[in-house]
């Protein structure tokens, strides 16, 4: 399979490099140091699943250069998934499927706005990894997984081929019954994100703490009421039993917009709790916790990104 990686971070590096080392012909789109590296010495990859190594890989920091691809892994941040969509135009054919893994519930109605819906599958990922140095990926925790979908919840026989692709490939891919839910389900998960932006603390510190617990709780609780007055499918237990989960993640675990505020680089807030706010404002719900997080942090978002 012809792969496109867009955005070579801790999960383009991953999932790509695992498609590579299975044999498939991937190109990865990386820029500065990262790219110098992976061009001299290939890419390494740190893993709690086994470590593994390519010597040589394809990289280039434009998607012009690429082939056209059978697969495109869309892996950059939210914000920048429209300008993402102009550029692929140039390359793609009427089979490329195009997939985003972004947090949030946006991205394939933004890819849509410029490429032909049939190209647009809807994703999301289960992976905590990082970039590690130049040319290095290291996935901490939690096993890899994609999900993902035709976005009308059809099973076509490309969803299930790239399925089976990707198990094949040394990582889970699962084409869910409702790959909607499966979006607002990862979508309220991660705007705890900018609790422990907020805290300045890790998963651990924020969960073992009863107070910054109990926001935890709440931020999953608000998300999932405004998912079920949307309709979607999602259970009441859901809160409960992400608590649960967020309990398996290591204690020194944090996430990429919590780092990215940390380090007063451009963040995803507008399409976390920035997003919660936005689409509970349109149906009249108040979200208090949510809307907190996100005036909280808007200042250094704007900071970050020039504008204040």
């Amino acid at each position: 399979m012809q792969v496109l990686i867009v955005g070579t971070g801790g999960v383009g590096g991953y999932f790509g490099g695992r498609m590579a080392k299975a044999g498939h012909d991937v190109t990865f789109i990386a820029r500065g140091d990262h790219k110098k590296a992976m061009e001299e010495n290939g890419l390494e990859v740190k893993s709690i699943n086994g470590d593994f190594s390519l010597k040589k890989v394809k990289v280039t920091d434009s998607i012009a250069d690429a082939a056209t691809p059978d697969l495109v892994i869309i892996s950059v941040k939210a914000w920048q998934v429209k300008d993402i969509a102009v550029q692929l135009k140039k390359v793609i054919d009427g089979h490329t499927m195009v997939l985003p893994l972004q947090n949030g519930v946006l991205a394939s109605d933004e890819l849509k706005e410029e490429l032909s819906e049939k190209n647009v599958l809807a994703g999301l990922c289960r992976i905590i990894s990082k970039i590690d140095g130049p040319g290095k990926i290291h996935h901490m925790a939690v096993d890899p997984v994609i999900v993902f979908g035709e976005c009308n919840n059809s099973k076509s026989d490309r969803v299930l081929e790239l399925e089976k692709t990707f198990n094949d490939s040394g990582f889970k891919g699962q084409v869910p019954k409702d790959i909607q839910a499966a979006l607002w389900k990862k979508f309220i998960s991660i705007c705890t994100s900018g609790w422990l932006a907020v805290t300045r603390a890790t998963h651990g510190e924020v969960r073992e703490q009863k107070e910054t617990r109990s926001i935890l709780k709440e931020i999953l609780n608000e998300g999932t009421l405004l998912a079920r007055k949307k309709g979607i499918n999602i259970t009441e237990d859901y809160p409960d039993k992400m608590m649960a989960f967020i309990d398996t993640f290591p204690y020194d675990s944090t996430t990429s917009l919590t780092r990215d505020i940390w380090d007063g680089k451009p963040s995803e807030l507008e399409y976390q709790n920035g997003t919660i706010v936005k689409l509970a404002d349109e149906i009249g719900l108040d979200v208090p916790v949510n809307r907190f997080i996100y005036y909280s942090l808007i200042l250094m978002e704007k900071r970050a990104r020039g504008n204040s």
